[in-house]
């Protein structure tokens, strides 16, 4: 019998070239990848089998519409109280109709069972009411490895039917992929949450009277390693960059650019608890560097407010909310141990969740402590 282990060490594989930090970027990558399919899998599964669950119960009512209302809003009020937000009516019925739509995507008997795509995906397609459209969409969202917005966008943008009625049909091809090739970069994975900068040499105890100047200059008088961290890409800009108003200068942190996702990329530093005044000051310096300094070619700037801690109001509630350009970010002065670093990483990603309107956020512990292995 294959165990966990077995399975999950069968999907991390990699050639030995010779040149070992490159092979452990590879193992790390492929593990890291490893691990989000399995927490797609689960929550996928996880949805499916309420449905399917709701589904069995409402046959007890014979068909009467007014029994599978009480029983959802009566399981909605029960596993809210349980388990927080998440399992809202609204959230029960697309459960439903999930399963509805998907009855033999999982065949718990079968080793070959599976959902091969993301619970943000299936959300997509349920809305296609037409089946035949809704098959081909999953079709080349598997072929062509769209990302959820780019469904989103061209089920919005009627690309089936498009394509059906054109006698050429290349320029409606290549019109899509001009104008979801920017959705296609997950720039989550150019923010790095939490950043260690243990490298710095600031005592942790020295944060509750750390300056934001000093940190800084220990950031500047550290930029490679502080670039490492950050991830792939980034290429330093300035310090205390100088974006000219209509009426004020203004003065950012840090600018870096990012040459994976073409675009500018600025920090401003927070030695305290974030605010939904820091929010809307980095929302105002993205609004203004777009208007006065991008040019054609770049990609809307990104702007995050690196602080010592982050917040769930202000992810869920402020401008954080919904925001592709606007993110939050915390730093670690020292090195944690290898269990607070995964804690650490599964508390951000639901403050993440937070700010793209609570979609995930209640996942199962299971399925936490699968993606805290990242």
């Amino acid at each position: 019998m294959t165990t966990d282990i077995e399975r999950y060490a069968g999907a991390i594989v990699y050639a030995n070239s010779g040149d070992i930090v490159e092979d452990s970027k590879r193992i790390i990558d492929a593990a890291q990848n490893a691990a989000r399919t399995a927490v797609n899998v689960t929550l996928v599964a996880r949805n499916w089998l309420l449905g399917r669950r709701i589904a069995e119960e409402e046959l007890l009512g014979k068909g009467r519409a007014d029994y599978g209302r009480a029983i959802i809003r009566h399981l909605s009020e029960r596993l809210t109280e349980q388990y927080g937000r998440g399992f809202e009516s609204s959230n029960l019925y697309w459960y439903l109709r999930f399963y509805r739509g998907y009855p033999g995507i999982f065949d718990f008997g079968s080793q070959k069972s599976g959902a091969p795509l993301s619970w943000s995906h299936y959300r997509e397609l349920l809305k296609e009411k037409n089946d035949a459209a809704r098959e081909w969409y999953e079709r080349e969202t598997i072929r062509e490895v769209w990302s959820a917005k780019t469904l989103r966008r061209n089920i919005a943008s009627q690309y089936y039917y498009r394509l059906l009625k054109s006698q050429v049909k290349q320029p409606v091809v290549d019109e899509m992929h001009e104008l979801t090739a920017g959705l296609q970069s997950d720039r989550l994975e150019f923010v790095k949450n939490p950043v260690i900068a243990e490298f710095l040499g600031i005592p942790d105890a020295d944060l509750a009277s750390l300056r934001e100047s000093k940190l800084e200059t220990a950031i500047i008088n550290n930029l490679q390693k502080f670039l490492i961290e950050l991830g792939k890409g980034y290429a330093f800009v300035g310090r205390q960059y100088r974006i000219r108003g209509l009426e004020s200068d203004y003065f950012v942190d840090l600018v870096f650019y990012n040459f994976e996702l073409q675009c500018f990329v600025l920090i401003d530093l927070k030695t305290s608890e974030i605010t939904h005044q820091d929010v809307g000051q980095m929302d105002m310096y993205v609004r203004m560097f777009d208007e006065v300094r991008l040019k054609q070619g770049h990609n809307p700037t990104l702007g995050i407010v690196l602080c010592s801690q982050t917040n769930a109001d202000v992810a869920r509630y402020s401008l954080l909310n919904g925001s592709d350009q606007l993110f939050a970010a915390k730093y670690k002065l020292c090195l944690p141990s290898e269990d607070e670093l995964r804690a650490e990483i599964a508390a951000q990603k639901e403050i993440f969740y937070m700010q793209r309107g609570g979609e995930d956020e209640n996942l199962t512990s299971e399925v936490k402590n699968l993606e805290s292995k990242e």
